[in-house]
C-alpha cells in the first residue's frame, strides 16, 4: 500500500478515565469527521485486545510482545518508555490499514497516557488539541454499571478491583497531561461526562462548546510557544 502521509501526522488526544465513553466518541468522531477532516479513531486498547484475539504473533508481533501486552491487559499497567517500539509499531500498522492520508486527523485514544508517551509520540503525531472528558469516579462506576455508552459489553477488563486500579493510575499518571500539553499551548477542551451522558451530548459538546471553550481547532502549523 503507498504511504500518502508524513510523520508526524495531524493529531487530536482523547483524554478520559476509564469509563468516560472516549472510544464511542472516537468512533462517532471516525463516522462523522470533525470540521471538515477526515477523522481515524486509534483506540489503543481496542488495539492490544484485537492483537491478542487474534493471536497474530506470525503476522506483526512476537510472541514476547504478545506475552507482554497480555500481561498489560491483565494487570491494568501502562506501557512504559522503553515499550514506545511496540507502541509505534502498532500505531504504524494502524494508519496502514486505515488508509490514512496527510489530509485527515488521527484521533489518539490510550495513547499517550503518561509524560514519557508524551515525548514518544510526538515524532509520530502532532497532537493540536487534548479534549478532556471530565468524570468523576463516582460517575464511572455508574456509566460502567448501566453501559451507558454501549460500550463495556464482554469487557474483561471492568472488574471492579481492576477498575480501581485504572482510575489510580490515572490519576496519577494520565491526568497530568493536561498540564503538560497547556504549557506546550496546545489547546485544550474540557468536556462534561456525566453518570447518562450520551456520545451524542458529548460530541455535541466538542463541536459547540459552551462560551469561553473555542471550538476544536485544526492548524497547519504548531502553536506558538
Amino acid at each position: 500500500m503507498k504511504t500518502t502521509y508524513s510523520f508526524p501526522v495531524e493529531a487530536v488526544l482523547l483524554l478520559g478515565p476509564t469509563g468516560s465513553g472516549k472510544s464511542p466518541l472516537g468512533e462517532h468522531i471516525s463516522r462523522n469527521g470533525l470540521f471538515g477532516k477526515k477523522a481515524h479513531h486509534l483506540d489503543f486498547g481496542a488495539e492490544l485486545r484485537a492483537i491478542l484475539s487474534r493471536n497474530d504473533s506470525s503476522l506483526h508481533h512476537t510472541a514476547s510482545e504478545i506475552t507482554f501486552i497480555k500481561g498489560v491487559l491483565e494487570q491494568g499497567l501502562l506501557l512504559e518508555d522503553r515499550h514506545f517500539p511496540l507502541a509505534r509499531k502498532i500505531i504504524r500498522l494502524f494508519l496502514e490499514r486505515s488508509d490514512f492520508s496527510s489530509n485527515d486527523v488521527l484521533i489518539l485514544n490510550g495513547i499517550p497516557r503518561h509524560s514519557g508517551q508524551a515525548k514518544d509520540i510526538s515524532s509520530v503525531a502532532a497532537i493540536r488539541t487534548v479534549v478532556v472528558l471530565q468524570c468523576s469516579f463516582d460517575s464511572v462506576f455508574c456509566r460502567l454499571r448501566d453501559n451507558v455508552a454501549g460500550d463495556r459489553t464482554g469487557r474483561l477488563d471492568d472488574d471492579r478491583s481492576l477498575v480501581y486500579i485504572k482510575l489510580r493510575l490515572f490519576n496519577e499518571r494520565t491526568a497530568p497531561l493536561v498540564d503538560h500539553y497547556r504549557c506546550l499551548g496546545t489547546t485544550v477542551v474540557p468536556v462534561a461526562i456525566s453518570g447518562t451522558t450520551t456520545t451524542d451530548d458529548a460530541f455535541r459538546q466538542i463541536s459547540m462548546p459552551a462560551p469561553g471553550h473555542p471550538p476544536v481547532p485544526f492548524v497547519a502549523e504548531p502553536p506558538q510557544r
